[in-house]
């Protein structure tokens, strides 16, 4: 544990922020993956809906800075790939 004031501190924003940065990072890792699994079925429909959702959470990450925006765009590429082969 920090003994100096300014330590103790950056210690407790650093804890607030992974916390806040854990619901973002969590929440896109959990539509990519709902929106690969749509694509492995097969459904395009829900393929397309689930790819959007991704896309946007995705989006909100790379804007609050939880995932750096070269990450969300290659993430982003990908489900959009997977999307294309499997039209």
């Amino acid at each position: 544990m920090a003994n100096i004031k300014s330590a103790i501190k950056r210690n407790k924003q650093n804890e607030k922020r992974r916390i806040r940065n854990r619901v973002f990072r969590g929440r896109a890792r959990t539509f990519v993956a709902k929106a690969r699994e749509t694509i492995q079925e097969g459904n395009q429909d829900l393929s397309v809906e689930a790819i959007k959702q991704a896309i946007s959470t995705l989006d909100k990450a790379a804007e609050k800075g939880v995932l750096h925006k070269n990450n969300a765009a290659r993430r982003k590429s990908r489900l959009m790939k997977q999307l294309g082969e499997l039209k």
